[in-house]
């Protein structure tokens, strides 16, 4: 689909002040929820493995970020009753359709960020 075809399903082009989408969109595009979503996309990860990936994450934004997505229903989370504790994170399916969107992106500015971020300095 063209990306012309899809901003015309906005109404006006742009998102209302009170659509839930905005919320939704707050959620998946902060800096830590967008690196979350790609490294779930690779599959299920432990706790320190998310930690690990999204390299200079807090302890407490990851929690946050994490209790975000899987109250938006894009992450499941699932604690295995042994000890030490284990707990497994993982895309739902709604998640891997939009992990499917997120990662062209996030592979396209990792492929400019040099050329874009070297033209600000």
């Amino acid at each position: 689909m063209e990306v012309s075809n899809q901003v015309t399903r906005l109404p006006d082009g742009v998102f209302p002040a009170g659509c839930p989408s905005r919320v939704v969109l707050d959620h998946v595009t902060s800096k830590w929820g967008v690196l979350v979503l790609v490294a779930l996309s690779e599959g299920t990860h432990r706790w320190g493995e998310l930690r690990r990936r999204a390299e200079g994450v807090s302890e407490k934004m990851l929690a946050q970020t994490l209790k975000t997505l899987e109250r938006d229903g894009l992450v499941h989370r699932e604690a295995h009753p042994v000890i030490p504790p284990h707990v497994d994170y993982r895309l739902t399916e709604m998640g891997q359709g939009l992990a499917a969107l997120l990662v062209p992106l996030v592979a396209w500015v990792f492929d400019h960020a040099d050329a874009i971020v070297g033209e600000n300095t």
